[in-house]
C-alpha cells in the first residue's frame, strides 16, 4: 500500500471531502426558499449513494500485497576505508608536524644590553 496517508488510504480522504463539501452546502442551502432546499436533500442523498458505492465495491483488496525485503548493500565499502585510512595518515601526519614545528620550536634567549 504504497499510497496510505496516517494508516489509511486515498478512499477515506474521497469520503471525507464529499461529505465536507455536501454537509457545507447543506448548511448554505438551508435558508434559500423554493426549490434550492429540496435541492439539499437531493445532495445528501447523492452523498450517501456515492459513499455505500465507495465502501461496498472498493477497488483494492483489503489485505496488502507482501512486500519484498529490501537487501541493504554497501557497495563503496573498499572506498570508505581507503577514505578513512587516508584521513587517518594525514591527522597523524599533521600531528607529527605541529609537534615539531610548534611544540618543539626552539627559544632562544635574548641578549642583554649593557650600557
Amino acid at each position: 500500500m504504497a499510497s496510505t496517508v496516517l494508516g489509511v488510504g486515498t478512499g477515506v480522504f474521497v469520503i471525507a471531502v464529499i461529505w465536507v463539501v455536501t454537509l457545507l452546502t447543506c448548511v448554505l442551502l438551508s435558508r434559500a426558499a423554493g426549490t434550492a432546499r429540496f435541492l439539499s436533500l437531493s445532495l445528501f442523498l447523492l452523498a450517501v449513494i456515492v459513499t455505500l458505492i465507495l465502501i461496498f465495491f472498493p477497488r483494492a483488496s483489503e489485505t496488502p500485497s507482501p512486500e519484498k525485503e529490501v537487501q541493504i548493500v554497501d557497495t563503496f565499502f573498499i572506498g570508505r576505508y581507503v577514505l578513512l585510512s587516508l584521513i587517518s595518515a594525514i591527522f597523524l601526519g599533521s600531528l607529527f608536524l605541529s609537534v615539531v614545528y610548534y611544540i618543539l620550536e626552539p627559544v632562544y634567549a635574548k641578549p642583554l644590553r649593557l650600557r
